[in-house]
């Protein structure tokens, strides 16, 4: 099955990206609101230039069953930096996503920041400091957040046959090289 494929070929990656992120620091609530406004900046920068791609390559049939117009977060995280004050940017010229497969790479690590992101919202929100955050992006599926990982992953899990599996991983690759390549 790719989905357990790409946590395992991608563990260092998640665990790097972790460790830039200073998430341990959400644990141990010494996160602050500028470490905040940071990873809410990354992942501002992330959506703004890979989402719609990764959505257009996408098929109709595979947009139908993951219910894609659910995940559209760019708003949200819009939202999240009107609130914090961080300005927008223009998005990068890029290379392109050349297929559904290698979409789906970058969709494994767009969804697995939301499942993350609800995780991260629930600890920061015990912390006096973020009383007065709004958590639009990292709450954007709410109750739903275990239901559209699992749905995410059967979709993938049914997609993806084996021949494709270097696209998705080459996608995944690329996603996690974006965001650790901002700091």
């Amino acid at each position: 099955m790719i989905s357990q494929t790409l946590k395992e070929k991608t563990k260092s990656l998640h665990d790097k990206l972790e460790q830039q992120f200073q998430s341990s620091k959400i644990f141990d609530k010494t996160f602050t609101l500028d470490n905040y406004r940071k990873l809410i900046h990354f992942n501002y920068l992330f959506l703004l230039n890979f989402e719609s791609d990764v959505f257009k390559a996408l098929s109709k049939e595979t947009a139908q069953n993951l219910h894609l117009e659910k995940r559209r977060k760019l708003p949200l995280i819009e939202k999240d930096l009107s609130s914090l004050n961080i300005e927008k940017s223009e998005p990068e010229n890029l290379p392109e996503i050349v297929n559904e497969a290698e979409a789906f790479g970058f969709l494994y690590v767009m969804e697995g920041s939301t499942l993350g992101g609800n995780v991260i919202a629930k600890q920061l929100a015990k912390s006096p400091e973020f009383q007065n955050i709004s958590f639009h992006y990292f709450n954007c599926y709410g109750e739903d957040t275990g239901v559209l990982w699992k749905n995410f992953k059967e979709s993938l899990d049914e997609n993806i046959s084996e021949h494709q599996y270097d696209d998705v991983l080459r996608g995944a690759i690329r996603a996690f090289e974006f965001l650790l390549g901002l700091f």
